[in-house]
């Protein structure tokens, strides 16, 4: 698994293009502020039960580290395939990060998720240090 990760002022998205195999009208954009936005590839091997959980684990405890470095509470979970050469399956990547976002938000944060299956336009706005743009190999 490979994690972009940024302390952002503001990040918003919209919907245009939607991956094969992905139907209906793009899902309406979204914007979150004071967020850590997480780019996240996931690899075949991630989803092995063996990995799995501690991964997941280890990923959430990342999160979690970089959002207490502005005492922030709101997570943008999006999936980006272009970490690495090799991606997890599709449904298994989405159900990953949506029981990411599950745990984080049991734990109190506020969790949004990019659309899932769709290219997205971006505005992202980074703070200047350099702990506000954190790459990590899990």
């Amino acid at each position: 698994m490979k994690v972009l990760a940024f302390l952002a002022r503001r990040f918003a998205w919209r919907a245009e293009v939607a991956a094969a195999g992905t139907s209906g009208e793009a899902p309406p954009p979204g914007e979150a502020r004071e967020v850590v936005v997480a780019f996240v590839h996931l690899e075949p091997g991630d989803l092995d039960e063996a990995a799995r959980a501690s991964k997941l684990r280890t990923l959430r405890k990342h999160l979690e580290w970089l959002a207490r470095k502005r005492e922030w509470k709101s997570v943008v979970l999006h999936s980006f395939t272009h970490l690495a050469g090799a991606s997890a399956d599709a449904e298994g990547a989405k159900a990953f990060l949506g029981e990411l976002g599950a745990s984080l938000t049991e734990r109190g944060a506020s969790v949004q998720h990019t659309p899932f299956g769709w290219s997205c336009a971006w505005e992202l706005d980074v703070y200047g240090e350099s702990l506000a743009k954190v790459w990590k190999e899990i």
